[in-house]
């Protein structure tokens, strides 16, 4: 049995959230809701979802800013935003700052799931496979095969922070958001140490580089 498609729903206006979570539920999909930015940027670093619906103006943090955050971080579930603001410059805005979608409000709701639907399509047909510098991970069997050499099986939290570093090679990431998303059952910062150990021992010691007072980045694989 297939597991329910997950969406990150982010509304503050209470009335609309509770509609929208109600007709998400009933279509079938498993519904996180968050009412403000620094919420839903939490859900969207700790939680792996299948699609974001963001509405643009909210409290805390602007919902373009909570994209562009998660896209920053490496999170690449497809977003569908939500605005009041519908004029063309707006919608070039949003689709600038990460969004594969902008719906203007008020929507039609079969027009709603539709766009849904069409994002839940696309979040389907993102290639399993990143390549890294040296060779490339195969996300879905967690090995990686390298230029020079034979593949070299993962765990699946190595093959996670793999990936993280991966999808974006030029970013320093930091820590603490490395431990969010890749190790969010944890609360230890040395976690991310180990698995950048476990790494290094199984790809060569360049394969994660240390940026000193920051955090780690990708480095070439052996």
């Amino acid at each position: 049995m297939t597991a329910p498609s997950r969406i990150l729903l982010v509304e503050d206006d209470r009335q609309l959230a509770g509609m929208l979570e109600q007709l998400l539920t009933s279509e079938g999909y498993d519904v996180v809701v968050a009412r403000d930015g620094q919420r839903a940027l939490h859900e969207g670093l700790t939680q792996p979802f299948d699609a974001l619906l963001l509405d643009r103006g909210l409290p805390v943090i602007d919902g373009l800013d909570v994209l562009a955050r998660l896209r920053a971080r490496g999170v690449l579930a497809p977003a569908l935003i939500l605005s009041a603001l519908g004029n063309p410059a707006d919608r070039v805005e949003g689709l600038d700052r990460g969004a594969e979608d902008y719906l203007g409000k008020p929507f039609d709701i079969d027009e709603l799931l539709a766009r849904i639907r069409a994002l839940l399509r696309r979040h389907q047909t993102v290639t399993p496979v990143v390549r890294v510098p040296g060779g490339e991970l195969d996300t879905g069997s967690r090995t990686v095969t390298l230029a020079h050499s034979g593949p070299v099986a993962l765990s699946q939290r190595e093959s996670e922070l793999l990936e993280r570093l991966g999808r974006r090679p030029g970013q320093v990431f930091e820590r603490a958001d490395l431990l969010a998303s890749v190790f969010p059952d944890a609360d230890d910062l040395g976690v991310v140490d180990t698995y950048v150990h476990y790494l290094r021992k199984k790809l060569g010691r360049g394969a994660v580089s240390t940026v000193r007072g920051i955090g780690y980045r990708l480095g070439p694989l052996k």
